[in-house]
């Protein structure tokens, strides 16, 4: 074996083998944030456990899934990737944890429909482990049904070593990288989760959703706000999902696309929808060979937004 061959695995099996590391100092070597590359997903381990895979092969867009919080409590619904008992075969192209929009010069990179554009992934560009957090760099392509490329962007995962809770963050640039790019008025996009129908059931009073101003459940929906948290029963815990919009984004404090039923959205562009406004008004437009970055902040965290600390949490990340 060449010393290029050696995986992390057969360093540490060497090394208790030769009295040089403990057993209980080998377990040790599964703390922290680890990602590994597998044929069509990478795998997230948090201190060796699951916490998600993002899959990238042969895909409508690159997405999370599954997403487990704390205690390994799944936070996003199984359908479509994955048949299970008590969930809704709607919306299909609600998968799991994504980012997509409904209208990129004119075309659909939200659903799945046979008119609609595609995210392809092109290739990663760091993906590393760390004791204290693990990072994902890619690049991308976003492909008209014709074939045309509308645009690319860059994208960074960074995902938190935090026992007690799950922090990550999503940064998107967006390039106009062949002619100007306008994002379109709609109300279907953009930083995007489908939560767990067993934590969130339409109808039913045991989920609530509350943002940074204080509207409370459906009246959040289409709302301006900082930040919203989703929460609610989970195999008998009560466990919450926060977004948060940086103050660096586009048109912050953005709206957010909010379902009692579990679709959790935040969307900069959907004025009509939002606000009654012309068709067109939330229209953005990146000039040639320019580019815009969206920057979210995921936070699952246990109990309600109070016992959360959600708005203490928003704070230390607008301003760190």
């Amino acid at each position: 074996m060449t010393r290029k061959s050696l995986t992390r695995s057969s360093v540490v099996f060497i090394l208790v083998a030769a009295g040089l590391l403990c057993p209980a100092r080998a377990a040790e070597s599964k703390d922290g944030v680890q990602i590994t590359r597998l044929d069509d997903r990478l795998r997230i381990e948090i201190n060796g456990e699951l916490f998600s895979e993002y899959h990238f092969k042969d895909v409508s867009r690159p997405f999370l899934y599954p997403v487990i919080g704390p205690d390994g409590l799944p936070m996003t619904r199984d359908w479509p990737m994955k048949e299970a008992n008590n969930e809704e075969h709607d919306h299909k192209h609600h998968r799991s944890l994504w980012f997509e929009h409904g209208e990129m010069n004119g075309v659909d990179f939200w659903s799945e429909e046979p008119k609609a554009g595609r995210t392809v992934h092109e290739e990663f560009t760091e993906i590393k482990s760390g004791r204290d957090e693990g990072v994902i760099r890619s690049k991308d392509k976003y492909v008209a049904p014709d074939g045309k490329m509308v645009c690319t962007d860059d994208r960074t995962i960074r995902i938190y070593n935090r026992p007690a809770e799950r922090l990550f963050d999503y940064e998107v640039t967006v390039h106009a990288s062949n002619g100007d790019l306008v994002f379109g008025d709609t109300k279907e996009g953009m930083m995007s989760m489908r939560l767990a129908p067993n934590k969130f059931n339409k109808g039913k009073p045991t989920g609530h959703i509350v943002n940074s101003e204080g509207v409370r459940d459906d009246a959040t929906w289409g709302k301006r706000a900082n930040w919203v948290d989703y929460y609610g029963p989970v195999r008998g815990k009560t466990v919450g999902v926060a977004i948060f919009d940086h103050p660096q984004n586009p048109r912050h404090p953005t709206w957010w696309h909010v379902r009692d039923y579990g679709l959790f959205g935040a969307n900069p562009f959907g004025l009509h929808d939002f606000e009654k406004k012309p068709a067109g008004a939330g229209n953005f437009t990146v000039p040639t060979r320019k580019s815009v970055t969206f920057r979210y902040r995921f936070y699952i965290h246990p109990g309600d937004e109070k016992e959360g600390k959600v708005a203490q949490r928003y704070a230390e990340y607008a301003k760190p």
